[in-house]
């Protein structure tokens, strides 16, 4: 079977050799169990899931009999943790009793909320989390010609935050596009990018939507109102980019307010959304709690609501673009978002190595009010916006703006 590259893979190589325990958390459908098939097959060692009631039984009754089974192959890959109440426990006695027998755990979404794992695996493991492919694994796998160019691309908005001279050069437009609509429109989910058929795409995401809600928030999280659940993520799915207010939610949901609170905190335990805290310093004018609202994967987000239209054809193109920005650009720093009580704003504030650095994504026109009333204000030394044409570099001040197409990163 072909193996399909994950960048994680490159960030856990340090660690493969060392005592520590890895532990990969991250969604439903996110690759973790073949990414764990494909390291035993690199390293070596046993492969085993906890999915399997008679080794769950085994490894919670008879944790040392477990092991003993495994140890000889030295490295052990145990998957769907989630599913063992004594998974931290059991991990602990495992590493401190075979000093010599390397464990490497999954589990679906932050087992470790509902799994107490954290506490006992302390100096003992090292974390990491397999989400969705990004738009540069996407095209990993779909146009690797473009990957290096992409690449490119990407270096050259690392050069910039880092203050360096970069030349922006812009091409094979046309083609960028097109995978960028088919990314945001049907995800990142392996799956799904590997099927050609789009009308198969849509029911594998619908199917995934379905699994989790049965599987994940019904099964593990013992969430009984399905609908009102599944209403709450139709709510927030409609309202990416937006600001949320709890209060108000729980009301037009009807649904009182500690339920609306743990429906979602298990909408980001499970890494369906995130919420993105304000930036302020002035305590007066900016807005000091209120928190935008995004998902991790865009395609299941279109099963949620049931619109796989591609972008061009919506009306929330914008917002969805958004979206798709705060995901690639999370791994360049802390990610803030701005407004005033006058309702002046900005989408992003990255801040990275003790500065600011607000980001702008247009789908249409240029910065408004917002972006250039936050250069003015503080003034800061470099800016990105994501635009449609007219790219390069201007001044606004003294600030330094970079524009750029929103496939850049």
């Amino acid at each position: 079977m072909e193996y399909y590259p994950r960048i994680i893979e490159k960030e856990m190589e340090k660690w493969l050799k060392r005592r520590e325990a890895i532990l990969v958390k991250g969604p439903r459908q996110s690759g973790k169990t073949t990414l764990f098939l494909h390291l035993k097959n690199k390293l070596g060692g046993s492969y085993v899931t906890l999915e399997d009631e008679d080794l769950l039984r085994t490894f919670e009754e008879t944790p040392k009999l477990f092991a003993k089974r495994f140890a000889e192959k030295r490295k052990l890959f145990i998957d769907e943790a989630q599913y063992s109440k004594k998974a931290g426990k059991n991990i602990k006695l495992l590493y401190d009793l075979f000093p010599n027998l390397k464990v490497f755990i999954t589990g679906s979404g932050s087992f470790d909320v509902k799994v107490e794992i954290g506490k006992y695996l302390v100096g003992r493991a090292v974390y990491f989390e397999l989400l969705p492919l990004n738009f540069e694994e996407f095209l990993m796998w779909k146009a690797k010609d473009l990957h290096k160019i992409f690449c490119e691309n990407k270096q050259n908005v690392v050069s910039f935050l880092n203050g360096q001279k970069v030349s922006i050069e812009v091409g094979f437009e046309k083609e960028f596009k097109a995978l960028l609509d088919e990314y945001v429109t049907f995800g990142g989910f392996p799956a799904i990018v590997k099927e050609k058929d789009q009308e198969i795409k849509k029911e594998l995401l619908k199917n995934l939507y379905r699994t989790y809600l049965e599987k994940d928030v019904f099964f593990f999280f013992n969430v009984r109102h399905l609908e009102k659940y599944r209403k709450l993520m139709r709510y927030i799915s409609f309202s990416i980019g937006n600001l949320i207010e709890p209060s108000t939610v729980a009301n037009d949901l009807k649904i009182d307010y500690k339920t609306f609170e743990n429906y979602l905190n298990i909408l980001i335990n499970t890494y369906v959304v995130e919420l993105i805290s304000p930036f302020h310093k002035n305590l007066v004018t900016e807005l000091k709690k209120s928190r935008k609202v995004y998902v991790y994967d865009i395609g299941l987000r279109n099963a949620v609501i049931n619109n796989f239209n591609f972008p061009d054809q919506r009306t929330d193109r914008g917002k969805i673009l958004e979206n798709f920005i705060l995901n690639e650009i999370k791994s360049f720093g802390e990610i803030r978002h701005w407004r005033t009580t006058a309702k002046a704003e900005v989408d992003f504030i990255l801040l990275r190595k003790n500065e600011i650095v607000p980001i702008e994504v247009k789908s249409f026109g240029k910065p408004g009010r917002g972006f250039l009333s936050f250069l003015n204000t503080y003034k800061p030394k470099k800016a990105i916006v994501f635009a449609e044409k007219d790219f390069g570099i201007k001044k606004f001040g003294k600030t330094r703006v970079l524009f750029i197409p929103h496939w850049f990163v």
